[in-house]
């Protein structure tokens, strides 16, 4: 922890600082410069969060910055140096043939494709056929699906849940499906393997402290004006709780672009495998908007590095009752799916599916 004095710090004042840092438990190693001074204090930085505001107040302490992560447990350094391996995430469910078992953050790369939301049995099981024909382990779909306009279709909450769960038992398919309010955790974890949490929820901290308590993985979408501290701080609230299975999602920032619905940052892949040991995915359907740029950001995004994507895909996307213009047909999603393996091999990392029959 570095802390800079004011330079009109007195003697007195410097020495009421350093007092503090060593009741709590560091060793202060001052520095004194020509116009101020720096005190480093050594020692171990967790569970010691208030003793930032308590220092911050002191009079003449102009700033206070730690040097480890506030993020601690989801941090890809432990200490000096030693680095937390990959987390890999497994999960187990049954289907018409029997047991099937999921692994997110290992070697094979994961697809989750499916509609925006579940619009009626006939939809959710023909998305399950194509999403499962072409290579896909989990069904996404919503059953609550937040909108901006409350005219919107809102989806069909726990119909939604078992018509999910009836595709996850026919077709073999994990469920992926969001979560918006902590009352309905018990009911959303019936049905679903994967609890997804959107971007607007991000950093709605009851629900994320609620999430702690069940075992289920949760996909964490970056909210879309939020830094990648801010993002690993809201992973930070869940695996604090006590469920360490989280994979973070990018899905795009909002910037002054007009020409597509967000900026999928594409940066943020290889900076979290650095700071983090949770798994990373993308979502270029609502980072871009635009069902015509969904596969080139897919092959993007499978080069940048990341465990997996989550796309949206739908039947008929012209009658889709929420986010059509952004979801693959089932043209789109084989060449998406035929395309990404070349691209994923070449990170090292290995497609499940058929290889690659359209060249990249």
């Amino acid at each position: 922890m570095i802390i800079q004095m004011n330079p009109n710090a007195t003697r007195e004042h410097i020495a009421n600082v350093e007092a503090i840092i060593e009741e709590a438990g560091y060793t202060v190693h001052p520095i004194y410069g020509t116009h101020l001074t720096v005190l480093a204090a050594v020692g171990d930085e967790r569970g010691k969060e208030g003793l930032y505001e308590r220092l911050l107040s002191q009079p003449m302490v102009d700033k206070v910055e730690f040097i480890l992560p506030p993020y601690k447990l989801v941090c890809r350094e432990v200490q000096k140096g030693i680095s937390r391996p990959d987390s890999v995430i497994q999960f187990e469910f049954e289907w018409k043939q029997g047991k099937k078992q999921v692994t997110i953050g290992g070697p094979e790369f994961v697809m989750m494709a499916g509609p925006c939301s579940v619009e009626g049995r006939d939809q959710l099981m023909e998305c399950a056929r194509i999403v499962k024909k072409y290579g896909a382990v989990c069904l996404r779909g919503g059953a609550f699906k937040p909108r901006t306009s409350p005219y919107s279709f809102q989806g069909l909450e726990e119909e939604g849940l078992k018509l999910l769960a009836e595709a996850r038992y026919e077709y073999g398919l994990a469920v992926v499906t969001e979560l918006m309010d902590a009352h309905h955790l018990d009911l959303v974890e019936q049905y679903a393997d994967v609890i997804q949490i959107g971007a607007r929820n991000m950093q709605n901290f009851m629900l994320l402290k609620a999430l702690g308590a069940t075992k289920r993985p949760i996909l964490l979408k970056r909210g879309m004006s939020s830094t990648i501290v801010e993002w690993l701080m809201s992973a930070e609230y869940i695996t604090s709780r006590g469920n360490p299975r989280v994979i973070l999602c990018e899905r795009g920032i909002r910037t002054f672009e007009t020409q597509y619905r967000n900026t999928l940052d594409l940066n943020a892949v290889p900076v979290l495998k650095k700071l983090t040991h949770l798994p990373v995915f993308v979502d270029p359907s609502h980072a871009t908007g635009r069902s015509d740029i969904v596969v080139p950001m897919s092959l993007a995004a499978a080069a940048a590095g990341c465990h997996g994507l989550i796309v949206e895909m739908h039947p008929n996307p012209a009658k889709a009752l929420s986010d059509g213009a952004q979801s693959l047909n089932e043209e789109g999603f084989q060449i998406l799916m035929e395309r990404l393996p070349a691209v994923i091999r070449a990170v090292g990392k290995i497609a499940p599916w058929e290889p690659a029959a359209v060249p990249v």
